[in-house]
């Protein structure tokens, strides 16, 4: 089964540290389950979208890889109901 293919998807929307961006951008790329990761102009400074078996997967990856990227100051996740 291929990433785009998992059981759950979920868009993470990213606070950076000022200047950080493009380092925090390209710790996330190298993360497995991470199947993009953009910077983005607005109120949020990255987008990511995230696959895995299942949302709690996606939590742990969260919780445990992306909020400990050092520059990585608050997330907003939003799992893909359908």
């Amino acid at each position: 089964m291929s990433a785009e293919h998992s059981a759950a998807v979920a868009y993470v929307l990213i606070n950076c540290d000022i200047g950080k961006e493009k380092e925090v951008l390209e710790e996330l790329k190298k993360i497995p389950g991470v199947i993009e990761a953009h910077l983005l102009y607005g109120v949020y400074d990255i987008i990511v979208k995230a696959s895995g078996k299942n949302n709690t997967e996606i939590r742990e990856m969260i919780l445990t890889k992306i909020r400990r990227i050092p520059g990585v100051k608050r997330t907003l996740t939003m799992p893909v109901v359908e």
